[in-house]
């Protein structure tokens, strides 16, 4: 999830010029320190991102363009018209280490990416104009000097907010309302007067068209190009930072689903263990319910081991066909995820 808060040459495709770890197993791979690994923004991948960035702000007659570097995970600084990129996209490698220890690459495709550029950059363009200020910006999306809540209580079916980030993100506080407002106005070829059409959103929506049409052609008032947390500054291991990251993301361990396995499943003889049926498609299931939650699959993966050892403790068994028992129990997962969601119990990283 993204969290707000306040060096060499790049290897290039050929393998001459790629960083000496690149061919280095994950295990070894984790125990060097970040600030060895000699990456830049100069990759392909994100620069052709931030060139798409930098030209959507142009043909809408902005200014600003905020600066970007490398750091642990997303985030804008509180006052910095900047934004900090995760380290694992600058380089293929590091894409398939972050797969391997966090289950997925967060901003591994050019839309995902391109959808958190947006976001930041709102945040950014906050910090560049400071809009937080502006009595009309608090009276629509509130005070940015709201506390951050530890845990906040989506409300899936409000119209009250726009849906661009997963999570219904806008809904956590002001200042990502705002965020997530101004990456759905950025958007090429949004149509959001069409999409958002009688939703209380567009009053949102239409105070941002006229906010960033006040600013067309108005250079920045804050230009500082200060970084935070850069990553060549940052000499805990990759092993350190991954195990600091999953921590984050644990969720609290419960066995509250078990009448739901009971009933799916049964504790009398079966052709198979009801653990090791969930084991077969494990990954199948997890990146579904991803898909249908927008929850991250790491924590997904937590209640799914959670499932699968209650499973093996109670000694259930699949009864019926395999087919159906699938979607049943892709379904009884998507349910309990939604329940963390909804009840306070998931924590999101703001």
């Amino acid at each position: 999830m993204l969290k707000l808060e306040k060096r060499h040459s790049l290897a290039s495709s050929t393998a001459e010029s790629q960083p000496w770890w690149v061919p280095w197993p994950d295990d070894k791979l984790l125990d060097l320190p970040m600030c060895h690994l000699e990456v830049s923004l100069a990759s392909p991948f994100l620069s052709s991102l931030i060139h798409q960035l930098y030209s959507e702000l142009e043909s809408n007659h902005l200014k600003f363009r905020p600066h970007f570097w490398l750091s642990n995970e997303w985030f804008t600084p509180d006052g910095v018209p900047g934004i900090a990129i995760p380290f694992y996209l600058s380089h293929p490698r590091l894409m398939k280490l972050e797969l391997a220890q966090m289950l997925e690459v967060e901003g591994g495709t050019n839309e995902w990416c391109m959808r958190i550029l947006r976001h930041e950059a709102g945040h950014a363009i906050e910090n560049a104009y400071r809009t937080r200020r502006l009595r009309s910006r608090q009276q629509i999306f509130g005070r940015s000097s709201e506390p951050y809540p530890t845990y906040y209580r989506p409300r899936p079916y409000s119209r009250s907010f726009v849906r661009h980030l997963d999570v219904w993100y806008a809904q956590s506080h002001p200042d990502e309302d705002f965020a997530e407002t101004f990456a759905v106005w950025l958007t090429p070829g949004a149509t959001w007067a069409d999409r958002y059409k009688g939703w209380p959103v567009i009053r949102k929506l239409q105070y941002m068209d006229e906010l960033m049409r006040g600013l067309s052609d108005v250079a920045p008032a804050v230009t500082s190009k200060e970084t935070v947390d850069p990553l060549d500054t940052m000499k805990k291991t990759l092993r350190e930072h991954y195990e600091r990251k999953r921590s984050h993301y644990r969720i609290e361990r419960t066995s509250f689903f078990d009448p739901d396995l009971k009933r799916l499943f049964s504790d009398e003889s079966g052709p198979i263990s009801a653990a090791r049926f969930l084991n077969r498609f494990r990954r199948e299931v997890r990146r579904k319910v991803a898909g249908w939650t927008g929850e991250y699959q790491y924590t997904i993966d937590l209640v799914l081991e959670d499932m699968i050892q209650r499973c093996r403790q109670l000694n259930l068994r699949l009864q019926g066909p395999e087919e159906q028992a699938k979607l049943d129990f892709t379904i009884l997962l998507t349910v309990h995820t939604m329940n963390y969601l909804r009840s306070g119990r998931h924590k999101v990283a703001v």
